[in-house]
């Protein structure tokens, strides 16, 4: 708004007139008479309501001029705090859109007309959408999304579609369960959605009864808790199992001690020889009814083994002599090449039994038209002292590639109406007792399974084991029945 011109000292140059004026008309008072005197009095009359008028129009003038000026003033400090509001507006929406980007859940914002307004990063992930580049801006977000939002949505999978459209008329929150080939774990997808009226247009915000409404979906990765929830399952059915499976085999156990003990007087009775192969088919079926109840009561509720000095050697002779009627009764031979006479090992005795056992008889069930087991044991070189190695190895198929790494998993069997507890048994013995339990096949045929116990400084790194230590004793061991009955 600018100032309006005025000439400078406007009613002083009337005034000033004035006389020029009354002379004027005092020249003409002379030559008219009356009429000219009456007639000055009308001018002088005229000219002094016209210098009222221009004196009022100087002052309001003055007063115009400043109401411009104090209304520029005020035009320029709401100007500033506009320019200050909007800046304001511009760093908390940059900071709205730092904390959508950063949210755990997806946001899913679509407008009234089907378009999507927003859709942050965790909500681009969940939905299975290809996610923008990294220079670009979350204040262009929304722009980026008007343009392409028919083709997000045919982007998107149908059941995801279908669930968005089901959490329209749902209250609460839904959940689907969505299909990954890439991971062995479940994925799990929880949305919740939300109304609110659309302010966009001025009547709109003015009437939001008659406002449609923009749909909010907050998307959440539910596949963490959903898997709590079945481990918290399984755990509570695990722990029922073990109860029921603890009460069990301590039923099961006393009454097949006595058989066993029955068994065993039989055995060396002075029976007829066909009587003595029914004993030893008596005495297989018992030992191995007795290694499945101890599989599952060790499994479910194995406590610290109870140490003691151990002979390593003696160990394997009990082990050659116990298992011979479950060979023979597998038609199969076995061998012992024992090197570990002597050689002493702090441990839970029947708890390395029930392993030696396990092994055994899965090399049984593996070879069911007969074959070759070796149990073997010897003395090595372990870092700064020495070890134990004991060694279980058969002539069967041997381990398939394709299960070598779950073959001690709890449940795993190649054998239909096993419970697939053995090897997963003998590993949590032997680790409890600090070795270690491998598996491998064999370079000819068959598998081989290796114990390793560690002994402790017996043997410092790079010494020599005697000649009678390295000595190969092999023998074929016999039923040690059969002479009693001769």
């Amino acid at each position: 708004m600018t100032s309006l011109p005025m000439p400078a000292k406007f009613s002083s140059d009337v005034s000033g007139s004035y006389p020029a004026i009354a002379g004027i008309a005092a020249g003409e008072t002379g030559a008219s008479g009356t009429s000219a005197a009456g007639n000055e009095q009308f001018l002088l009359q005229a000219f002094r309501t016209f210098a009222e008028a221009a004196d009022s129009l100087e002052r309001s003038y003055g007063k115009l001029r400043g109401e411009v000026v104090r209304l520029r003033a005020e035009l320029e400090q709401s100007n500033a705090g506009l320019l200050r509001s909007l800046s304001e507006n511009r760093r908390m929406r940059e900071h709205l859109d730092r904390i959508l980007e950063g949210l755990p859940c997806g946001v899913l914002v679509e407008r009234s007309d089907g378009s999507l307004s927003l859709l942050n990063p965790e909500g681009r992930r969940l939905l299975g959408l290809p996610q923008l580049p990294s220079a670009s801006s979350s204040l262009c977000l929304s722009a980026s999304l008007s343009l392409s939002s028919s083709s997000l949505l045919s982007a998107v999978p149908a059941d995801l579609i279908d669930l968005l459209n089901r959490a329209r008329q749902a209250p609460g929150e839904l959940e689907l369960r969505l299909p990954d080939s890439d991971s062995r774990t479940e994925r799990w997808l929880a949305v919740r959605h939300a109304a609110i009226p659309d302010g966009q247009s001025e009547t709109d915000a003015a009437n939001h009864a008659d406002a449609e409404p923009v749909s909010i979906f907050i998307l959440r990765d539910v596949s963490d808790a959903k898997s709590m929830v079945q481990e918290r399952e399984k755990l509570r059915r695990e722990q029922a199992l073990a109860e029921m499976a603890s009460i069990l085999a301590h039923e099961i156990r006393n009454p097949l001690g006595s058989l066993e003990l029955f068994a065993g007087l039989l055995a060396a009775a002075a029976l007829p020889q066909e009587c003595h192969l029914w004993v030893e088919q008596v005495q297989a079926g018992l030992r191995t009814l007795g290694a499945t109840v101890n599989n599952v009561l060790h499994f479910h509720s194995l406590p610290a083994p109870q140490c003691a000095p151990v002979d390593l050697g003696l160990l394997l002779d009990w082990a050659g002599g116990f298992l011979v009627p479950m060979a023979r009764q597998a038609r199969v031979e076995l061998c012992l090449r024992n090197r570990l006479q002597g050689v002493w090992f702090a441990a839970d005795r029947h708890r390395l039994e029930q392993v030696l056992l396990n092994l055994v008889l899965n090399a049984l069930r593996a070879m069911p038209g007969g074959g070759w087991v070796e149990i073997s044991g010897h003395r090595t070189c372990h870092g700064s002292g020495s070890a134990a190695v004991i060694a279980v190895n058969d002539t069967g198929p041997g381990i398939d590639a394709r299960q070598a790494a779950r073959i001690f998993e709890p449940g795993f069997s190649t054998r239909p109406g096993s419970p697939g507890l053995g090897l997963a048994v003998c590993r949590k013995i032997v680790e409890q007792h600090g070795g270690s339990l491998a598996a491998s096949n064999r370079a000819g045929s068959g598998a081989s399974f290796v114990l390793l116990l560690p002994l402790g400084n017996e043997l410092r790194h790079g010494e020599e084991l005697t000649d009678e230590e390295s000595r190969d004793e092999e023998m074929t061991v016999e039923d040690p029945t059969e002479e009693a009955a001769g």
